[in-house]
């Protein structure tokens, strides 16, 4: 068992930083929704730069841009996300107070074009997506930045998906991550993607995976139009959870025998152990798109480098604390400290004021 910052052997779920939530937010549902639909700031400038990738396809990243030399905060975003969803800002606004830099790298097919609508994205011109347990880009944009810039700080943040993504290749790589990685963050990740699956598949869960499905079916189609023969089409267009979707979409874009395979390969759980990197995971026991019990089983598979901050209450990329005038984000605020500690100079926040 997992004690300190982690689950206590027997009762309650605990903290050492206990997480407090907005009272006008009870439960999980309204934790999570607030940071899909209520959330309003803050928000930071940032600058798109467009890398060409090893494989002849594209990626898309947007700087925050701050004194040479500072260290650089990189952020992962979740499932269909990108670099204006506003966890992005709050973290990246988090990082420009204590005055870091910070890169924001959208997963292929995710970038949203400038002044762009919210779902619109960017197509990428290569044979594959993103997904889950992709892990070569984030991979590549770690070592570009560590050649570019000999002796630069990094610390790397993912939420949800992204945290997936970061935690499975800290455990790739072991103790040869580049030691540019100083600390790295998770937050809200589906450790274990079998699991939140299935559960998305009863209750309310069905409801949640609706709203990813929509833009990730439109994407699939438009992959179809460029590289015919893939994707099941009509299995892409019926499918009414994530395992369906999987079994018709990634799965075979990406060479996964099917979703089961798929999920096997690709959780983060099973690379937790091998983590050499000072990590933070903050997950909530409440967080609608995974069950409670995968967390207490990622604090007993994590190696002595992961610290496991779980909380009773918090939701999905939840986590609001405040009144409604000032909420802000408990575990945005959690992750950043917590790197800031791993970097020379991290010291306390400047005041800047919200733009």
């Amino acid at each position: 068992m997992v004690t300190g910052d982690g689950v206590r052997p027997a009762g309650p779920w605990a903290t050492a930083d206990p997480f407090r939530p907005a009272r006008w937010l009870p439960g999980g549902h309204l934790q999570t929704l607030w940071s899909r639909v209520l959330r309003r700031g803050p928000r930071v400038v940032l600058r798109r730069e467009t890398w060409e990738t090893p494989d002849g396809d594209e990626l898309h990243l947007d700087r925050l841009d701050g004194p040479p030399g500072t260290p650089v905060l990189l952020a992962l975003h979740g499932l269909e996300g990108c670099s204006e969803s506003l966890y992005m800002h709050g973290l990246l606004h988090l990082a420009r107070e204590r005055g870091w830099r910070g890169i924001a790298l959208n997963f292929r097919s995710c970038a949203r074009p400038a002044g762009g609508r919210p779902g619109s994205y960017l197509p990428n011109r290569g044979k594959r997506l993103y997904h889950m347990g992709e892990t070569s880009d984030l991979e590549w944009v770690v070592e570009t930045l560590a050649s570019w810039e000999p002796g630069i700080e990094l610390v790397v943040t993912g939420v949800s998906m992204g945290g997936n993504v970061l935690l499975k290749w800290l455990g790739e790589r072991g103790v040869s991550v580049p030691p540019a990685v100083r600390g790295a963050a998770a937050i809200s990740a589906p450790y274990d993607l079998a699991a939140a699956a299935d559960h998305l598949e009863r209750g309310v869960g069905p409801h949640y995976a609706r709203y990813f499905l929509e833009s990730l079916k439109e994407k699939a189609l438009d992959y179809d139009a460029r590289h015919p023969g893939v994707v099941d089409v009509e299995r892409v267009r019926t499918a009414r959870g994530f395992r369906e979707y999987d079994d018709a979409a990634v799965a075979p874009i990406h060479g996964f025998a099917d979703a089961a395979d798929y999920y096997a390969r690709s959780s983060s759980l099973a690379f937790l152990g091998r983590i050499r990197v000072p990590t933070l995971l903050v997950s909530a026991a409440d967080d609608p798109f995974l069950p409670r019990w995968v967390l207490d089983k990622a604090c007993r598979a994590a190696s002595p480098d992961v610290r496991c901050v779980f909380t009773a209450a918090g939701g999905h990329v939840g986590f609001v604390e405040g009144p409604p005038w000032s909420a802000r984000s408990w575990a945005e605020a959690r992750a950043v400290e917590f790197l800031a500690a791993r970097v020379s100079g991290g010291g306390a926040p400047r005041e800047i004021r919200n733009t």
